[in-house]
């Protein structure tokens, strides 16, 4: 077989159909789309998801409503209690957490709770302990220690009522104040101006 021997499959090729030439062509007048309607508009049918009129699916979902803090961190909590797995004297690290098989990776942002007793010196080395925790691991020998640094927080501006209370009274003193010495000053003048006259 030869290259100009190629021939496409049977079927596989059709001739367009020529519209609007004619009434004698078969597809004059409206062109095979009817008579008016939705379909016989140029450039024109539903939007996407238009399903007739009914509610369309997308308004039929339920609304996910609520927020979640994209900075969250989410703790691994581990309690004293289970800290008992551990040597009574030793380090606990999350490598040392991982091997006794207290949490599932040291990649794990730990926690530490106070629930529960401490028998031995721990020397505590997490990203977080909380107080109780820590104050019953100290009171038993050991330190504690946190990895990850804990941000300052900010101190709130509270407005103070009775400060504000005692500037508005010392300034309404200061505003009386002024108002009777420009009486005063009204009266001196006046007084001046009246002894002109006489003279």
């Amino acid at each position: 077989m030869q290259q100009h021997e190629l021939r496409p499959p049977r079927g596989s090729k059709k001739t367009r159909k020529r519209v609007g030439r004619g009434n004698a062509s078969g597809k004059g007048t409206y062109a095979g789309k009817g008579m008016k309607g939705q379909q016989a508009r140029a450039g024109s049918g539903p939007r996407p998801g238009f399903e007739g009129g009914q509610t369309p699916l997308i308004r039929k979902l339920p609304v996910k409503r609520g927020f979640r803090n994209p900075f969250r961190i989410e703790f691994t909590p581990v309690n004293l209690r289970d800290l008992s797995r551990l040597v009574t004297d030793g380090e606990v690290t999350p490598d040392s957490l991982k091997a006794v098989g207290l949490i599932h990776s040291s990649e794990d942002v730990i926690k530490v709770l106070g629930d529960g007793e401490v028998s031995g010196a721990l020397t505590v080395r997490v990203h977080r302990v909380s107080a109780p925790a820590r104050a019953k691991i100290e009171a038993a020998g050991g330190t504690v220690q946190e990895i990850m640094p804990r941000k300052e927080r900010k101190e709130r501006k509270v407005r103070d009522r009775k400060k504000v209370a005692t500037t508005e009274a010392t300034d309404g003193v200061d505003a009386s104040d002024k108002a009777e010495a420009a009486e005063e000053q009204d009266g001196d003048s006046s007084e001046s101006a009246e002894s002109s006259d006489t003279d």
